[in-house]
């Protein structure tokens, strides 16, 4: 059965952000949330060509959306891509999607300048971008109400040692601020969820030591690493309020059994 038909198809659900839209996890949720009926604006920092790619292939395919540059370090950007998504029609989910690694790096081999930017992107944007969403969707302040659903990462249970604890760390955060919102905002018609990916075979594990990747898929009890749109659909579902409606503050684990 086609994942559009276990979602069900409706003619508009309003409009979705997804912030680091343009490849990935954040395209593929883009791809099959504009099939399944909601307007998407595929949020990108650098990478144009590939926003407008994924913009491209939802249109020729009948759905719509809208590419926005925004830096999610910058907080008036986000403010601004708030306010252009408005024309489309009314915000019902954000997908906080974007995120860096800060790279590969042991703990005694930290710069300062690489968290702020890391805590910036991976911790601060998500909350502001939930500030912008809450204050659109919540209905005590009139809106329709809606879904967030927060991208964390099964580096949030395990640590990440010898490779990226500061990546793992901001994760941990990810999957406090869901839990948190999802008490605060339930009261609102917000409902608010997050997703723990485990290896998951896109450009972000390209910077782990080699083999290490591998190993990873091996260790798995499903042998194997995960797809982007594997991801996709448990995102979309979570933002599908027909489906998950008593769902909220959940850490949905897609990681294979790691």
């Amino acid at each position: 059965m086609p994942v559009t038909d276990m979602l069900e198809r409706h003619a508009d659900r309003g409009v979705m952000m997804i912030t680091g839209g343009s490849r990935g996890i954040g395209a593929a949720t883009a791809r099959l949330a504009a099939a399944c009926g909601w307007t998407c604006v595929v949020v990108y920092r650098d990478r144009e060509v590939d926003a407008q790619n994924v913009v491209a292939s939802i249109e020729a395919d009948g759905g719509r959306a809208l590419a926005l540059r925004a830096d999610m370090a910058d907080e008036q950007a986000i403010v601004q891509a708030f306010r252009r998504a408005d024309s489309l029609g009314p915000l019902t989910a954000l997908i906080n999607n974007a995120g860096i690694t800060g790279g590969v790096c042991r703990i005694d081999a930290l710069d300062a300048v690489m968290l702020d930017q890391l805590l910036a992107i991976n911790v601060r944007a998500p909350l502001l971008c939930a500030r912008e969403a809450v204050l659109r969707m919540s209905t005590r302040r009139g809106g329709p109400g809606g879904a967030i659903v927060n991208l964390s990462s099964g580096a949030a249970q395990l640590g990440s040692a010898g490779v990226w604890v500061h990546y793992a760390a901001t994760k941990g955060a990810i999957d406090t601020m869901t839990i948190g919102m999802a008490r605060e905002l339930g009261p609102e018609g917000i409902r608010v969820n997050a997703v723990r990916p485990g290896p998951i075979d896109t450009e972000i594990h390209l910077e782990r030591p080699p083999g290490q990747l591998d190993q990873m898929a091996r260790a798995a009890p499903l042998g194997r690493l995960g797809s982007p749109e594997e991801i996709a659909r448990a995102i979309v579902w979570l933002a599908d309020g027909s489906q998950s409606s008593y769902v909220t503050g959940a850490l949905v684990d897609a990681r294979g059994g790691l």
